[in-house]
């Protein structure tokens, strides 16, 4: 009977089969979706941004000043917040979000309500939908993530289907609890005057149910937000991803500022919903009625403003010289480096180039599918060999960008009389401090642990490499011992007076290549851009330069930008 019940029922295995199924049988149905949410998003965003940013700031400060009744404390505090973001250069993050929140809560409201409805109608239906309401909101958000990607790929609109899921429960379930709320004798007195059941739901149920709706509204909105900073580890645009890239180089201050992006906007968020059921605590005889003349009239002017900023969306979209192009990269200093030097580069040439940061494995899938273009940070043959051997053949490998100069490796202060890995014994509490845990680098150390003896009694600590960096730091301003699981280029060995220690097992791989890979069919699509990739090539010196500077505290564009200038003849050997 133990063993029987030591027997693990195979309940991941079964989900991937479906998960896997899905994809194969309704690939061209989630294609589909996908064309037409990322069409939707573009026109949104592109429209977003094509107001300028001042007159944007205007327009939603006077909007506030009339919806809180002429007050002056919102509408001075929406007029500072997007101050404040557009001074820290995080408007274009802004609208991205923008757009998110609004798609995602718009199609959240428009399922959740009529379900809710359907609840409050049917008992069975509660019975059924309840316990699944349940595992939605309660099933970490992350999880939401896989099936997002695996249907739709990466961008704007898996994240908006995995915060859809995550956001919907609230109105569900506040929808249903304000109509069983309403009073009995109530629609008893409907159905007694011969009001069909369309007309007590319309006249009696839901206007007196619309405190409990509004408020599911309101907190789901808010949980759309929660969702933006994990939805940008699948590439969603917007503030999430200067969070999530502050967190991962452990950068404190800008964290802080994207992070206050995100509060401003869930402050004016909540305040604006709220305001819908500005009715609420007045009696029906205090509601003054909206005249249809005026209902017909607001009705005209939105449509107009919506269609002539949808042709504005669409205009913006289709703005582009040679063609729109994306880089996939890793939120990691050397990828970040090369990735924005060969961005800026294109740019130079005429394209429109789209920088999207993912995990290391969904950068491989990214490029293979075809939803981005090229990757400039494949670390080969040991660190992404697991990533390349599953997608290799769906992959174009245009060379090395950084030839055999690649390196993994245990890494101390020059002041720890240790010189191998074999030297180590009780040095830095017998830890090792190490980066993300998904990572080819901590993979590679934990190989490292199991192959020197000397290291049986030593822990891996994983963390981030923001976290690992800021760990040798700070033990280093205090001449502690401490010893990271590194790699080379990296701008510690332009910083501070570290060095390798020797590997003789090889527990950490030897020389290493940093390799651009392409989709396939990109040198027939763009025959310059493909030939500029081909052609991107440098030495250790160049990148640890910009991943210095940026080290430093200038935007990876400045960097990037900075060591152009400086290196015109490397440049133009690659735009040959």
């Amino acid at each position: 009977m133990a063993d029987f019940l030591q027997q693990k029922i195979p309940i991941a295995q079964a989900i991937d089969a479906i998960v896997d199924w899905l994809t194969e049988h309704l690939s061209v149905f989630f294609n589909l979706l996908q064309t037409i949410g990322q069409s939707v998003m573009d026109v949104l965003s592109n429209t977003l941004a094509a107001i300028p940013p001042i007159l944007l700031i205007l327009l939603v400060t006077l909007a506030a000043y009339f919806v809180f009744n002429k007050k002056w404390q919102m509408p001075v505090f929406v007029l500072l917040g997007l101050v404040l973001i557009y001074n820290q250069g995080m408007w274009d993050d802004l609208m991205y979000t923008l757009t998110l929140v609004i798609v995602s809560s718009f199609i959240a409201i428009a399922v959740g309500v009529p379900v809710g409805i359907l609840m409050a109608k049917s008992d069975k239906a509660q019975v059924v939908i309840k316990p699944i309401l349940d595992v939605m909101q309660t099933m970490p958000s992350f999880v939401y993530l896989i099936p997002a990607v695996a249907f739709f790929g990466i961008g704007i609109v898996p994240g908006t289907v995995a915060s859809v899921i995550f956001a919907l429960p609230p109105t569900v379930r506040l929808t249903n609890l304000g109509i069983r709320q309403v009073d009995t004798e109530l629609k008893e007195a409907s159905d007694s005057l011969g009001g069909t059941a369309m007309q007590k739901l319309s006249k009696v149920e839901l206007p007196l149910a619309k405190g409990n709706i509004f408020a599911g509204i309101n907190q789901t909105t808010m949980m759309v937000l929660s969702m933006v900073v994990i939805a940008s580890m699948i590439g969603t645009p917007g503030l999430g991803q200067g969070v999530l890239a502050a967190v991962q180089r452990s950068q404190i201050g800008s964290g802080f500022i994207y992070g206050i992006g995100v509060v401003i906007l869930a402050i004016m968020m909540d305040r604006f919903t709220q305001s819908l059921n500005k009715n609420r605590g007045k009696s029906q005889n205090e509601i003054k009625p909206v005249s249809k003349k005026r209902k017909v009239f607001i009705g005209g002017l939105t449509a107009a403003v919506l269609v002539v900023l949808a042709i504005i969306g669409g205009v913006s979209q289709g703005s582009s010289n040679k063609g729109a192009i994306t880089l996939a990269y890793a939120e990691q200093d050397d990828q970040v480096a090369s990735t924005t030097v060969a961005a800026q580069v294109l740019e130079e040439e005429g394209y429109n180039v789209t920088m999207t940061a993912l995990d290391i494995p969904v950068t491989f899938e990214a490029v293979a599918n075809g939803q981005a273009d090229a990757m400039l940070g494949a670390w080969l043959p040991t660190t992404h060999e697991a990533n390349y051997e599953q997608l290799g053949d769906q992959l174009d490998n245009l060379g090395p960008s950084l030839d055999k100069q690649a390196q993994n490796g245990l890494v101390v202060p020059s002041y720890m009389d240790v010189d191998s890995i074999e030297d180590l014994t009780d040095e830095a509490d017998q830890t090792i401090t190490g980066v993300e845990p998904g990572a080819g680098n901590t993979a590679a150390a934990k190989a490292t642990l199991e192959a020197y003896p000397n290291l049986a009694d030593w822990d891996l600590a994983t963390s981030s490499a923001g976290a690992m960096t800021t760990q040798l730091e700070r033990a280093m301003s205090q001449e502690e011992e401490v010893v990271v699981s590194a790699w080379s280029p990296h701008w510690i060995f332009s910083r501070y007076d570290v060095k390798f220690l020797e590997d003789p097992e090889g527990g950490m791989g030897g020389a290493e290549s940093i390799v651009t890979l392409a989709r396939l069919g990109l040198e027939d699509d763009m025959p310059e851009a493909y030939q500029i990739l081909d052609n991107f090539e440098w030495e250790v010196e160049d990148i640890e330069s910009v991943m210095l500077e940026m080290e430093e505290g200038d935007a990876p564009e400045e960097a990037a930008q900075h060591w152009i200038d400086n290196n015109p003849e490397k440049v133009e050997e690659w735009v040959e």
